[in-house]
């Protein structure tokens, strides 16, 4: 059976999605935890993708054999004062199974080629007129122009293509120039933005009903996504990248009660 050290698929991670990214925002004085969370000490024989750590993946990846958990978002996101099943329950599942867990989060968002991009690729987008907050090799928040289309019609392809029936859609007209955010990256700061920049649309997620409003009030398009359907299209894009370069056993999850 073919495998890995856990050390050389971190390193294909880190290549394709610099961890340094993560580190560059927390000194911009947000929080992360991405890396390497938790090390079962085995080689690696196969590869479980689920863009969060729940039982339901762990289950999955004991199903398929694998014994290391890709994630976006962090396995642990702050400190962790027992791992017993009732008090963390993935992470406890994945202790049990001798599964390992790697979480590539902001690094992620930020990456060339990573979630934020994607998502303006997958919304139709080809490359940003501006981006809102450029990192050393990457950066997140995008404005660019799309092939015009009725507001309907833009959200009812969106729908199609994140493979999403939760997308709440506010205003009318063509859609022109779009500004996204994959994440919860609805804020006065990204409204600022896509008014700068001239988008007419705004698509993102985790929108309070204050700033959505004035969104909506400043005349800018809204498309609202559930934050899982705006990250899980392009966390599946790294997973089929970083399958391309390890040759080992890869299964993606996808939990559909969050899309």
């Amino acid at each position: 059976m073919p495998s890995m050290k856990l050390k050389d698929i971190y390193d294909i991670i880190d290549a394709a999605a610099p961890f340094v990214l993560s580190k560059e925002y927390i000194q911009k004085g947000m929080h992360d935890n991405s890396g390497l969370l938790l090390d079962c000490g085995k080689d690696i024989t196969g590869v479980l993708f689920s863009l969060d750590l729940t039982p339901e993946a762990v289950d999955q990846a004991v199903k398929c054999g694998a014994n290391l958990i890709v994630t976006h978002h962090p396995a642990i996101w702050d400190g962790v004062m027992r791992i017993t099943e009732a008090d963390a329950p993935a992470l406890y599942g994945c202790v049990k199974a001798g599964i390992s867990v790697i979480s590539a989060h902001l690094n992620l968002d930020a990456a060339k080629g990573g979630i934020d991009e994607s998502l303006m690729l997958g919304l139709g987008g080809k490359e940003p007129i501006a981006v809102m907050d450029e990192l050393s090799c990457g950066g997140y928040g995008r404005v660019y122009d799309v092939s015009p289309l009725p507001l309907a019609e833009f959200a009812a392809r969106a729908r199609e293509t994140f493979d999403t029936d939760k997308l709440a859609v506010y205003g009318e007209g063509t859609v022109r120039r779009v500004a996204s955010f994959c994440g919860g990256g609805f804020s006065y700061a990204a409204i600022a933005f896509a008014l700068e920049y001239g988008a007419d649309t705004l698509v993102t997620s985790d929108g309070k009903h204050h700033i959505i409003l004035d969104a909506v009030g400043k005349g800018l398009n809204v498309l609202h996504f559930t934050h899982y359907a705006s990250e899980n299209f392009g966390f599946s894009r790294f997973a089929e990248r970083i399958k391309n370069k390890i040759g080992l056993p890869c299964t993606f999850y996808t939990d559909r009660r969050f899309l």
